[in-house]
C-alpha cells in the first residue's frame, strides 16, 4: 500500500501522514488523514478498464462542510475532500466518480474540455433569463459531464448504491427537506425548486437506464412522475431523452450543440411554453 509520510510545519511539529498508493499504472497520494481505503478500492477498480497517467493527489479536509472539488494541472489531478465524504458508506462511490472525470480529462473528452460560459454564452445572448434558471443551467451543465464520467462509474463499478443515492435524493427533494451528503455528487436539488428537481430527476432515470441499472416500477419512477407534476413547465421525457441519448464519442462541436440545446430547453422553457 505504500509508506506513511511525516509531514511537518514550519515550527517541526507533524500534523498529518501522506500515504503513497501506486500501481503500475495509478498513482494516489492521500494527504491529511489515515483514510485510504475507498480511494485504493477506487483505483483498483479503475486500474481494470481505464488508466491515469497523471498522479493524483487527494486532499482531505477536517471541515464537514468542505466542497468536494477537482482540479487538473500539467502534472496532477487533485481531489478536495472533507473527511466526512472520506469516511462515509459512499466514498469508495464517490472516490470512482471523480477518477473517472479524471480519465475523460485526459481522454481529452469534450464533455470535460468545452467550456460552460461559451456554451451559455450562445445559447443564451440577447435573452432576459431569471438569475436562478442561469444558476440551474450550470448545474445542467455538469450533469453533462456527470453522463461521461459515470459512463465510466456504472461500466466497471457496483450500481446498487447510486441506484439508492438517488432515490433518496430525490425523495428528500420533493420532500423539501434535503439532508447534508458527503462527496461530489450534489444532492439532486439543495432548495426543492420544481423546475430543476424535474431535471434533476431526468438525469437520473436517463443516467440508470443508459446502463440497465433500473428496474421497471422502481420507485424512482414514481418519485420522477410526482418531481413533473410540480413543474408543469418541464418535459420529463424530453430531458431524460436527451440526457440518455448522449453520443458516447460525440466531437467538439456535437458537444457543444447537445449543451446549448439542452440549456435553451431549460432556461427558455416558459417562452416555448408560451409560444
Amino acid at each position: 500500500m505504500g509508506e506513511k509520510h511525516p509531514a511537518a510545519t514550519a515550527d517541526g511539529v507533524t500534523v498529518k501522514f501522506v500515504q503513497h498508493l501506486s500501481t503500475n499504472d495509478m498513482d494516489v497520494r492521500v494527504t491529511g488523514s489515515e483514510t485510504v481505503e475507498p480511494f485504493l478500492s477506487a483505483r483498483d477498480l479503475l486500474a481494470t478498464e481505464y488508466e491515469l497517467s497523471l498522479p493524483v493527489v487527494v486532499r482531505i479536509r477536517e471541515n464537514p462542510d468542505e466542497r468536494t472539488m477537482v482540479g487538473h494541472y500539467d502534472d496532477r489531478h487533485e481531489l478536495i475532500v472533507s473527511q466526512r465524504a472520506a469516511s462515509s458508506a459512499m466514498a469508495r462511490e464517490l472516490a470512482l466518480h471523480e477518477f473517472a472525470h479524471m480519465a475523460r480529462y485526459e481522454q481529452k473528452h469534450p464533455s470535460h474540455l468545452q467550456s460552460t460560459e461559451e456554451a451559455l454564452f450562445l445559447a443564451l445572448a440577447g435573452r432576459s433569463v431569471e438569475r436562478r434558471k442561469l444558476s440551474h443551467c450550470y448545474q445542467i451543465a455538469n450533469h453533462m459531464k456527470d453522463i461521461y464520467a459515470d459512463d465510466i462509474t456504472l461500466e466497471i463499478g457496483p450500481t446498487a448504491k447510486l441506484v439508492d443515492f438517488m432515490e433518496s435524493s430525490l425523495a428528500n427533494a420533493l420532500a423539501e427537506s434535503p439532508q447534508p451528503v458527503p462527496g461530489g455528487w450534489t444532492r439532486l436539488t439543495g432548495a426543492a425548486d420544481p423546475e430543476i428537481t424535474a431535471v434533476n430527476a431526468a438525469f437520473a432515470l436517463a443516467l440508470l437506464e443508459r446502463h440497465g441499472a433500473i428496474e421497471d416500477g422502481h420507485r424512482l419512477y414514481d418519485l420522477a412522475d410526482v418531481a413533473a407534476t410540480d413543474a408543469p413547465g418541464i418535459s420529463l421525457a424530453q430531458f431524460k431523452n436527451h440526457f440518455r441519448s448522449l453520443g458516447e464519442d460525440p466531437n467538439e462541436s456535437e458537444y457543444r450543440k447537445s449543451l446549448v440545446d439542452v440549456t435553451q430547453a431549460y432556461a427558455l422553457s416558459n417562452e416555448q411554453a408560451a409560444d
